[in-house]
């Protein structure tokens, strides 16, 4: 169990600063420091090096390389969606039929965490929820019937070991600056399950947006959504992969949703409540969005993808992971 969690701005002059101040306190024979070094560190020499473990493995770190390398990460990276989440409440909300596939996962879990919550979409209103989600502008846009969200990030949950039967984070991975630390953290809160939301970016990158107006979107997604079978096998245990066939008529807002209605890419509100648009170039952006625009004027695009307008649902990546614990 982790002593301490991560801001979900972690500075690492601040952790510098708090590995000194420790020092200091060893160094000065402090009962409470002596106790944290003889739990983290036990017959270690009192150096700064000694200090540093000891705060590397109060927030659940192997060492302090480790720490310093991911809070390095997530500076760098920032909280996305503090910038590019204003107005994604308009354009993304549950839809019904995913939604039922992520309760059936979550099957007799009674209480869940949820990673990543963001604005709430597919979270569970019939049992206890802890959302924890790190963008002050996802979590202010939360339904008022919803609980507030804690603020923290994947990689170091503020909460104690098996704080729920079932932990879920529905397409928020890729948004994860270590993504084998952060599952590890769903597996520490979670008891029992573990149910997981994300795209198979292979699989993606041959629907048409992707393939043929913004190649630049699919390959982000390659380098950023984890495999597949990583995530498997970071998992660990009984867990299977499950496809979720899109909706033609999804009332989600993400990318893949657009698979049969072309028209939606025009829109600009709907574009900049993804992900994939809202961190891309803006005038690459239009030019994709004007190509799309002239080959729906003049039917190219018709006369290539047409047939998907007549199609109910179809495989565009999507996919549910559960995995049972224990």
């Amino acid at each position: 169990m982790n002593s301490f969690s991560l801001p979900r701005r972690p500075d690492l002059e601040h952790l510098r600063r708090e590995a000194k101040q420790l020092l200091q306190d060893l160094r000065a024979d402090e009962p409470a420091a002596l106790k944290r070094a003889e739990t983290h560190a036990p017959d270690l020499p009192v150096t700064l090096s000694t200090a540093q473990r000891v705060l590397a493995r109060e927030y659940g770190f192997v060492s302090w390389a480790q720490l310093k390398a991911l809070v390095t990460r997530m500076s760098a990276g920032g909280v996305r969606y503090d910038t590019i989440g204003r107005g994604y409440s308009d354009y993304r909300r549950a839809d019904p039929r995913i939604a039922a596939a992520v309760l059936a996962a979550l099957g007799d879990a009674r209480t869940v965490v949820n990673v990543g919550a963001g604005t709430g979409s597919y979270e569970p209103t019939d049992r206890p929820v802890v959302p924890v989600e790190p963008s002050t502008a996802m979590a202010l846009q939360r339904d008022h019937a919803l609980p507030p969200a804690v603020l923290g990030v994947a990689e170091s949950l503020p909460l104690a070991d098996g704080t729920a039967d079932a932990a879920m984070a529905m397409m928020t991975m890729h948004h994860w600056c270590d993504v084998s630390r952060g599952l590890a953290e769903l597996k520490r809160v979670a008891r029992r399950r573990v149910v997981l939301m994300t795209i198979d970016a292979d699989v993606q990158a041959d629907m048409w947006l992707f393939a043929d107006y913004v190649p630049e979107i699919g390959e982000r997604d390659r380098r950023e959504f984890p495999p597949i079978d990583d995530v498997v096998a970071a998992l660990g245990g009984n867990t299977t992969v499950t496809p979720l066939p899109v909706p033609h008529d999804c009332l989600d807002g993400f990318g893949l949703a657009f698979w049969s209605r072309p028209e939606t890419v025009l829109d600009p509100g709907a574009r900049a409540a993804t992900s994939g648009f809202a961190r891309m170039d803006k005038a690459r952006e239009a030019a994709a969005v004007e190509g799309l625009a002239e080959d729906l004027r003049t039917g190219a695009w018709d006369a290539r993808y047409g047939h998907l307008r007549h199609l109910s649902e179809l495989d565009v990546g999507l996919r549910l992971i559960t995995a049972e614990l224990g």
